[in-house]
């Protein structure tokens, strides 16, 4: 567990002082107002049409079903921001997220007694998303995901991938042939 899961869920007030503190040895996403933010890490995402708590809620989904240390949460709330903007415009994807996340909520509290985002260890937030790998609302989000955080640019070095190679000269000449462990 890391120091992230012992860190305590937001009150309904915001952020109090002592959460605050608490949270300079660890990123930890808030949920305040229309929006969710990481203090520790400065960024902060705006709800248009779904609630910040389902933001967040898919912010750790996201975290879970693609699990990458070196990522900083601001990479997946990128990567679910997509979701926020196509439930503004249509009511069905919208309905497919809140119900969806409300499900797994749901599925959560029944297991751990705290919603998803708020279950402390990883195995047991896998364990409640392999039991619902075959739903439409699981397979959406992993389908959705794997091109909206990989893509971004930001995390392609991060990964040791330089981007495409065609407009370069291929990767014959660029560091294909260069193994030394082999």
């Amino acid at each position: 567990m890391t120091k992230r899961d012992e860190l305590p869920a937001p009150d309904k007030k915001g952020l109090s002082r002592r959460n605050f503190l608490l949270t300079g040895t660890a990123a930890a996403i808030v949920v305040k107002g229309g929006a969710i933010f990481c203090p520790t890490e400065a960024w902060a995402l705006e709800a248009q049409a779904l609630k910040p708590t389902t933001l967040r809620t898919l912010i750790r989904m996201a975290r879970d079903i693609y699990p990458h240390d070196r990522l900083a949460d601001r990479f997946y709330a990128v990567a679910v921001k997509g979701f926020d903007t196509d439930a503004a415009r249509d009511a069905g994807a919208k309905a497919l997220v809140e119900e969806g996340i409300a499900g797994l909520d749901a599925k959560a509290k029944a297991a751990h007694g705290v919603g998803y985002a708020d279950v402390g260890w990883e195995a047991d937030r896998v364990a409640i998303l392999k039991g619902m790998e075959k739903d439409s609302f699981f397979q959406k989000v992993r389908g959705t995901l794997v091109v909206s955080l990989y893509n971004q640019k930001e995390v392609w070095p991060l990964f040791g991938y330089e981007g495409e190679s065609a407009s370069k000269g291929g990767y014959i000449n660029r560091g294909f042939n260069d193994i030394a462990w082999l």
